[in-house]
């Protein structure tokens, strides 16, 4: 603790000295209010920005842009040797400007006036031809915040103003309010369209990073540590309107939603390997619910994630891609039509318009994470035979929105019974835990209820089995004493039994037409007329 203030950096008493400066007079011109007008007409991200800097506008003073330094750029300015007047004339500075683009910025400080300025360049008060250069630097906060100009109009292929300003909070006080002060003085608008804020990396218990209280992770480690993937993964995952928590085991715990994302471009592209989209695709109306709800819901997750994207909401897409593909893919969608991939005939219209689906589904994600995972989603394109005639998935579009896919009501309908469905494997869990059945094939079920869920569950009693993975649904109305009342649903009754009906070989499901077949007495019917076929096809081969 010091009664005369020290400098921070060198531990030494802090010398003042009177000396003349520069300075922006904000309120010349009415440069002020002229800023607030333009603060308006930016796009903050997040909003409040536009009230922080506003402020900050509002109450600061003039800019002082001089600093006494011996290296830096030279603020243009000549001095009369004889009467001490200030020479700052646009013929001066356009002099200075043409000079130091010749020479650099050193060869200001070691060349005469006379070399820079126009030949009989004179003081406006005295007449004279002698002068001197003004030795102080500009702020680097003046440079900085001209470097708009430096940059978007000098360099090929970009624009001024720029689309996206993108820095840390703190620099509504720097970067962001001086190159907009400098802009709107110059050029009167400001030098960029939307302005994106974020907080500083923190540790996990929030405290601030460094080196020497041993809890900093460069890139570099994280990189060696985790790969590029997890950590673009993790980086896409934060909100990072605020102070981002980081450390080892933050970064570590984006293992399993990086594996879960490439499980599932794992399994779209291994049940599309004899998918050919210009002969097998299916149209929407040969499709059933199940298919035609995956679509729907795809479609919504689709505007969601492109109006995250264009919102720079980058854990927004993270969130409704990683819910999309562990609930309603991995959970549901994925599991139900494993049966129609596996077991129907390889070209029926079920397996095609399964596969239509996964069509999509794969297209549609692979061009959504490709800003977030680069490496994964360039090894998923590599691997579609069919894709776009690009080299890259980075020169891929993102997906286009098709809305006759959406359907809210099937969306609306299916929650319901997918509700049911989770109720319903509660109640097969337990058999699998008494060990009276080994999977959900093995099982029936009934269903009791009245009213609208009665009409619900009998208006879908044909897809019931597919949608619940069990071998047999059977709805009936009213109660019974052996049914077990919904946790989430009272209204549904539910007895789960192990079936008593024998098993096919070949798609394990607990069917009466097992056996029926004598050709193949131990597969169903569909799975009977499905071999068959395939022997057929496999002699015409021959």
């Amino acid at each position: 603790v010091h009664s005369y203030p020290h400098c921070w950096r060198s531990k030494k008493p802090v010398i003042f000295r009177a000396t003349e400066q520069w300075f922006v007079a904000v309120d010349h011109r009415d440069l002020r209010k002229r800023m607030l007008e333009a603060i308006g007409k930016v796009k903050w991200v997040p909003e409040w920005g536009e009230g922080r800097i506003a402020a900050m506008v509002s109450e600061r003073p003039d800019w002082c842009i001089s600093r006494q330094r011996a290296w830096g750029v030279p603020i243009p300015a000549f001095y009369c040797q004889e009467c001490g007047a200030v020479l700052l004339s646009r013929e001066s500075v356009m002099a200075a400007a043409e000079f130091v683009g010749r020479h650099g910025s050193d060869a200001w400080f070691t060349t005469e006036p006379s070399e820079i300025l126009p030949q009989g360049t004179r003081c406006a008060q005295c007449g004279s031809e002698r002068f001197r250069r003004e030795t102080d630097i500009f702020d680097v906060w003046f440079e900085s915040g001209a470097s708009h100009r430096a940059v978007l109009r000098t360099t090929d292929g970009l624009r001024w103003p720029a689309d996206l300003y993108l820095e840390g909070t703190d620099q509504h006080r720097g970067w962001f309010q001086l190159s907009m002060l400098t802009a709107v003085a110059a050029d009167g608008r400001p030098p960029f369209r939307q302005v994106l804020t974020h907080g500083f990396v923190v540790d996990e218990k929030g405290e601030k990073m460094s080196k020497s209280r041993g809890n900093f992770i460069s890139v570099e480690e994280a990189l060696a540590d985790f790969g590029a993937e997890l950590q673009r993964l993790w980086a896409a995952s934060v909100d990072y309107r605020s102070d981002i928590n980081t450390s080892r085991s933050i970064i570590a715990n984006m293992e399993e939603p990086y594996r879960r994302f490439r499980n599932t471009f794992r399994y779209l592209l291994g049940n599309l390997a004899d998918f050919d989209p210009g002969h097998h695709r299916v149209g929407l109306d040969q499709m059933g619910e199940l298919d035609r709800w995956a679509l729907s819901r795809l479609q919504a997750v689709v505007a969601e994630v492109l109006k995250a994207y264009e919102e720079y909401q980058f854990y927004r897409v993270y969130q409704r891609l990683y819910t999309f593909c562990t609930v309603d893919l991995s959970a549901f969608y994925l599991d139900v039509v494993k049966d129609r991939l596996y077991c129907e005939g390889k070209d029926s219209v079920g397996r095609r318009a399964a596969q239509t689906v996964l069509y999509e589904l794969l297209e549609a994600l692979v061009r959504l994470l490709a800003p977030i995972l680069i490496h994964t989603c360039e090894e998923v394109w590599d691997h579609m035979p069919w894709r776009e005639d690009l080299e890259s998935i980075h020169l891929a579009r993102f997906p286009e929105l098709r809305p006759e896919w959406r359907d809210e009501a099937l969306e609306a309908r299916w929650k319901q019974l997918i509700a049911v469905r989770d109720e319903v494997a509660r109640e097969l869990e337990k058999l699998r835990a008494a060990k009276k059945i080994g999977s959900g094939l093995d099982a029936r079920v009934t269903l009791y209820a009245e009213g609208e869920l009665l009409e619900l569950l009998r208006s879908a009693e044909s897809v019931l089995p597919e949608a619940f993975i069990v071998s047999e649904v059977e709805v009936r109305e009213g109660d019974s004493p052996d049914a077990v009342k919904g946790v989430d649903l009272p209204a549904l009754g539910i007895v789960a039994e192990p079936s008593e009906r024998a098993k096919c070989v070949r798609c394990w499901r607990l069917l009466p037409s097992v056996g029926q077949v004598a050709e193949h007495p131990g597969l169903c019917e569909r799975c009977a007329r499905v071999v068959s076929q395939m022997s057929t096809n496999q002699g015409e081969e021959a």
